[in-house]
């Protein structure tokens, strides 16, 4: 079950990670993982943040409190995930 998990949440964070090239860096020449630095960078600023969030929840199926999230959090993908198991709620359907 462990190998499972760490399955899954390797796909989801590739989800995340192609959803940002996508749509929020939208074609631009660079190359994301899931420790490149988002914020500090520059590559995404506060606007495209929302939009990841709201992402990075509906992929991991969990609500986080907006009260609960900081710009350090979010930086790169792998922190967003440990941001949502730390204090992410199970989503109701």
């Amino acid at each position: 079950m462990g190998v499972e998990q760490v399955t899954d949440t390797s796909e989801m964070m590739k989800q995340l990670t192609a959803y940002i090239a996508a749509k929020v860096l939208k074609g631009k020449s660079v190359e994301i993982t899931e420790d490149t630095p988002l914020v500090s960078s520059g590559l995404i600023d506060s606007f495209a943040l929302i939009d990841i969030f709201l992402e990075l929840q509906r992929i991991t199926e969990r609500k986080v409190p907006a009260s609960k999230v900081q710009a350090k959090d979010m930086d790169t993908v792998r922190l967003m995930f440990a941001l949502a198991e730390r204090f992410g709620k199970p989503a109701k359907s």
